[in-house]
């Protein structure tokens, strides 16, 4: 078994600054500060925590953040207003504001023009496809992605775990990828866009496993979903050389002594799902994600922004 001191403890601080150097250079090369909006509409503390960071890290590095905390039962209509106000380049919703169905309709009312969350459903669509452009065939505007989702990538990418000697389509061709979550708005996007990429996914919820994958060899353009009848958690973890867990509850956590040896494990739970013992088996364990969450953030304002002005450009 690995020493604890093998174990490199990567925070997310130290990989979104990295990446912040290159969003705020963009910012910086824009023609006005970029106008973001977030709504807040619930008491969830983890809603609360991400507003708050995301507002101070905005204002820190050129972008104009609003926070607007409104009445749950009035969102929508606020969401409609901003679509149409442009003075505004980005929406931001915290969730979650209702249920799962409900708070779907909210993700669909936000234009997406300005979804900086990357989750209107032409955004899900093209992500699901393996469509990386919003005006194919000119391909001048680039597709936004779910911004949590998209925080992983660059993580991993962060952690060299994707192969960069390899088409952008394929780096993670050979990997074995365990995501701990298949809600809507991180666990299953972020499984489509890892097999998309090459990679062999498993994707365990309550309901049970399923594979994403493009096939043997890659030979589909875009992933597919096969259930794994039989299969549990254990069964995923034991050959799986990346683990990421975002299970809300307090009360789960992954079973160390099933990760295989040297494993990559991502915490992205406002919870803790792995217990200070995975140091002893991991070889790179992320504790949180917050941090790079809100520099992709503000990277999907940027990419907005850029869109709109090449929009306008070519009206």
């Amino acid at each position: 078994m690995a020493s604890s001191s093998s174990c490199k403890v990567v925070l997310a601080n130290s990989i979104a600054k990295s990446l912040l150097s290159e969003v705020t250079a963009g910012i910086q090369k824009l023609d006005r500060a970029p106008r973001l909006h977030g709504f807040l509409a619930n008491q969830d503390p983890a809603a609360r925590m991400y507003a708050d960071w995301s507002a101070k890290t905005c204002t820190e590095n050129g972008v104009d953040f609003t926070l607007r905390e409104v009445d749950a039962e009035d969102l929508e209509d606020h969401l409609r207003e901003a679509n149409t106000n442009d003075e505004i380049d980005g929406v931001i919703v915290y969730y979650p504001v209702f249920n799962p169905p409900r708070d779907r309709t909210l993700q669909w009312t936000v234009s997406l023009f300005k979804d900086v969350e990357g989750l209107s459903p032409q955004l899900i669509s093209n992500m699901y496809q393996n469509i990386r452009y919003l005006d194919p065939p000119t391909n001048s505007m680039k597709s936004i992605l779910p911004c949590t989702a998209l925080a992983i990538i660059k993580i991993l990418e962060h952690l060299q775990i994707y192969n960069t000697f390899l088409d952008y389509s394929k780096r993670l061709f050979g990997r074995r990828i365990t995501v701990i979550n298949r809600s809507e708005v991180v666990g299953r996007p972020l499984a489509a866009l890892l097999a998309n990429d090459g990679a062999d996914v498993y994707s365990v919820d309550v309901t049970g496993v399923q594979q994403f994958s493009r096939g043997s060899g890659l030979k589909k353009q875009k992933h597919e979903v096969t259930d794994k009848e039989g299969w549990t958690l254990k069964d995923c973890l034991a050959i799986s050389e990346v683990v990421i867990s975002g299970v809300p509850g307090d009360k789960f956590k992954v079973p160390t002594e099933v990760v295989r040896e040297g494993a990559v494990c991502i915490n992205f739970s406002s919870e803790k799902n792995f217990t200070p013992d995975i140091k002893e088996k991991a070889s790179i364990y992320v504790p949180a994600i917050g941090k790079v969450t809100i520099v992709v953030l503000m990277r999907n304002l940027l990419r907005l922004t850029q869109n709109r002005t090449q929009q306008n450009g070519t009206h």
